[in-house]
């Protein structure tokens, strides 16, 4: 008898010692819920981009504006720096943003633990303008390694240690 498949969404909202607020849990269950199935990380071995082109509608359901492919018009840059006149000096890519809520959205597959990708958005994030809370996703399952696992390993030691303040109001982690 074949086993039956149990992995499912999984998720985890920083800093534990806060609720949750409503419009995260709206991304968790009108985005990620109802889309299981199609990027379930142990049944299909999709790139960020092929997760995120699943995702995207319903993200743009929820306010988010949604990268829509790897040319300069169809990225979403969030200002970083201003220089002379105004102009934006710096900026950063990210997946997805919801201005309203002053959220970012971060989809990793492969890369997201390996190279240390969930880092790199963290740190984005903490010094984009207008952003107050990052959601990061990662497989559950990638190269039988469980990258969700790790990404909440490492957000419960960062803010265990209180050695380091980060700018942002909250950080949640989605495992798909």
């Amino acid at each position: 008898m074949k086993q039956k498949h149990t992995t499912m969404i999984k998720w985890q909202f920083y800093p534990k010692s806060k609720e949750i607020p409503v419009h995260l849990t709206t991304v968790i269950d009108q985005v990620f819920k109802p889309n299981f199935d199609k990027i379930d990380s142990v049944r299909h071995k999709y790139s960020s981009d092929m997760v995120l082109a699943v995702l995207r509608k319903n993200l743009e359901t929820v306010g988010f504006l949604v990268e829509h492919g790897k040319r300069n018009k169809e990225k979403i840059r969030i200002p970083v720096l201003f220089g002379q006149n105004g102009t934006v000096e710096k900026s950063f890519d990210a997946d997805g943003w919801n201005k309203s809520s002053k959220t970012v959205i971060e989809v990793e597959a492969g890369r997201g633990v390996t190279n240390y990708q969930f880092l790199k958005d963290l740190f984005q994030a903490c010094v984009m303008r207008d952003v107050e809370y990052l959601i990061i996703c990662v497989r559950n399952i990638y190269l039988k390694r469980d990258d969700y696992s790790a990404v909440i390993n490492f957000l419960n030691s960062l803010y265990a240690s209180e050695r380091l303040s980060l700018p942002l109001s909250g950080i949640l982690v989605i495992g798909y």
